[in-house]
């Protein structure tokens, strides 16, 4: 049991907290009196979690499909967590960035480590009748992971590959956006017409991720990390951390999805269409889309070569079928 000097030392600095509250101290205690005991069950709303896996039709995997994006939805926030943090961060010290940056793999490991459960986790059969249900909604729908690009990069990294170089940092925000490479992954490839996926995601998003790229312009992780004095710019704990990040979100990420849509989209020669109508062969290989958050930190023939080699090494689309 703790001593009465140490007992009162805290007394006087809680009287100190909450002085200018309007209440006195003990109003609070009061309370503190009268509050039930915290249990595990409310802290994280257990309760509410586990009823929000609401199937649309009676096949079991359906269930698995709801879980495993709730999942990903939460680790997009944990990334935007740090995310934020980096770009809030005034006093530019290095240690915390390198920090910052290996939480944001570790939960990116996770990720792609935890993409078989899409693999191989469901049966094609249940999927390709119960997907029928979720007609336009598709994952190319989530806002969380566009404002991961957005806080990591400037929009003009982001705009579609085969028209990047017309465009750069002085380009007005809204212009750039309008050219954003994910767009075209939502097109139709004959019409040029938007999917009904795209003007629903649209009409939600447009202003939200516009004011972000706005607030942001100079000061996403990319600038951060160009404003760092030269020497911490080499330091090479940052420069492996921000490359591993780059090929965690524009390469291994996009793999997985890759190999997820084959197993279940692509076989017997016969290509089945995604739940928005999205063109996942054009749009989910990363050599295709050339997306590069810190060009700064890789050599140039990674660049040259970006997404190839990890393609060629450590994913087969045979091996997925």
């Amino acid at each position: 049991m703790k001593d009465k000097a140490h007992v009162d030392s805290q007394i006087r600095k809680l009287e100190e907290k909450y002085k200018d509250s309007g209440q006195d101290l003990s109003s609070y205690l009061d309370g503190l009196l009268y509050q039930r005991y915290l249990t595990y069950w409310d802290y994280i709303h257990l309760d509410t979690l586990l009823s929000l896996q609401v199937p649309r039709t009676h096949f079991p995997d359906e269930e698995i499909f709801i879980m495993y994006h709730q999942i990903t939805e939460l680790y997009f926030k944990l990334i935007l967590h740090e995310e934020k943090q980096i770009v809030d961060d005034k006093s530019q010290e290095l240690h915390f960035f390198i920090e910052k940056v290996e939480r944001i793999n570790n939960y990116y490991k996770a990720l792609i480590s935890s993409f078989s459960i899409m693999i191989r986790g469901m049966q094609r059969e249940q999927f390709l009748r119960y997907r029928m249900a979720l007609l336009p909604s598709s994952g190319f729908q989530s806002a969380q992971y566009r404002m991961i690009e957005i806080y990591a990069t400037p929009l003009e990294h982001l705009v579609h590959p085969d028209i990047r170089e017309q465009y750069s940092s002085e380009t007005p925000i809204e212009e750039l956006y309008e050219q954003i490479y994910w767009k075209k992954g939502a097109t139709d490839l004959n019409t040029g017409e938007k999917t009904l996926t795209l003007k629903q995601f649209e009409y939600r998003y447009t202003p939200r991720f516009i004011r972000i790229a706005k607030e942001l312009k100079g000061n996403t992780i990319y600038h951060k990390y160009l404003n760092l004095p030269a020497e911490a710019r080499d330091n090479k704990a940052l420069k492996t951390a921000l490359q591993q990040m780059d090929i965690n979100a524009n390469v291994n990420w996009p793999l997985v999805h890759l190999g997820s849509a084959y197993r279940y989209l692509n076989k017997d020669k016969e290509t089945i269409e995604a739940t928005g109508g999205t063109n996942w062969k054009s749009y989910l290989p990363p050599s295709f889309q050339q997306v590069v958050f810190f060009p700064e930190v890789h050599e140039k023939e990674t660049l040259e070569n970006w997404g190839k080699q990890w393609a060629e090494h450590h994913y087969n689309p045979e091996k997925q079928l």
